[in-house]
């Protein structure tokens, strides 16, 4: 796990274990996350977990086994391995003909909640568990929220003008986290530490990009480019946090609950949708 992070007051990098910064000498407290967090789970199995990302990733398994047990008793499905479009769509899954035709603009929230099958929720889960956490400890919970909520809206706002394919998952919210985190390396590209995350984030995005042009994935790359500039707008624009009591922390918690509730809302009005539809 990383062990950087940057002082409050001068924005500089330090590390974890400072309690004064080397650069300003301000006193440095712990971590929000630190403090809310009860440290490694299951003696360090798992060492790097952290409330916002554990929450996200469990919605995501949730509403997988919920679509599987939909999909196999509907008779369309492929096992535990894979979900069918049909259930795909009832469940919420971007389509541009039912968010411009019959304005369910939830969908660009609830797609990205959804998987099509056992690697491609794997996949997508072993990245947010690896990049999730690094966001969450640098920009905090709040800012973790709104930067994967934009991206992920965002990514599929561009996927419905680009195509007119079924799309889901969470790879759009994802590259939002990585361009956080490019973000964050042009922030302090001065410096040697901003250089190696902003080069390490976008060999990244590229990466991932270059995956989504291989014949037969059918990946959805203008979800990802949509994620990575929305996440990189919004990280860029709101910086890691500073004093707690501080105006602009209180504004970007409340961009969070925001995003919290138009989600919670999005969930409802495909449940509201989904239940006559499947009448």
């Amino acid at each position: 796990m990383d062990q950087r992070r940057m002082c409050p007051n001068c924005r500089a990098f330090i590390t974890t274990h400072d309690k004064v910064c080397p650069y300003c000498n301000e006193r440095v407290r712990a971590r929000a996350v630190d403090v809310r967090e009860p440290g490694a789970i299951l003696g360090g199995l798992i060492p790097h977990a952290r409330f916002v990302t554990t929450i996200i990733l469990l919605i995501n398994f949730g509403l997988y086994l919920a679509t599987v047990v939909f999909s196999e008793r509907s008779g369309l499905g492929g096992g535990f391995f894979s979900v069918d479009g049909q259930t795909l769509f009832a469940f919420g899954a971007k389509y541009r003909a039912a968010i411009i035709g019959y304005g369910q603009w939830w969908r660009l929230v609830t797609a990205g909640f959804l998987h099509g099958g056992l690697l491609h929720i794997g996949m997508n889960s072993w990245v947010l568990f690896d990049v999730g956490p690094q966001v969450e400890d640098i920009y905090g919970g709040a800012r973790l929220i709104v930067i994967y909520f934009v991206g992920s809206v965002f990514g599929f706002l561009l996927s419905t003008f680009w195509t007119t394919s079924l799309s889901v998952g969470a790879s759009a919210g994802i590259m939002g986290l990585i361009g956080a985190m490019i973000a964050l390396g042009v922030h302090h590209r001065h410096s040697s530490a901003g250089a190696a995350v902003r080069g390490m984030y976008v060999r990244w995005a590229v990466y991932v990009l270059i995956l989504g042009l291989l014949p037969g994935l059918h990946i959805d790359n203008a979800a990802h480019i949509g994620g990575l500039a929305g996440g990189f707008a919004v990280a860029y624009v709101a910086g890691a946090p500073r004093i707690a009591s501080a105006w602009t922390e209180r504004l970007w918690r409340g961009a969070a609950t925001a995003c919290v509730v138009i989600t919670a809302a999005s969930f409802l009005m495909m449940y509201l949708w989904f239940s006559t539809a499947t009448q």
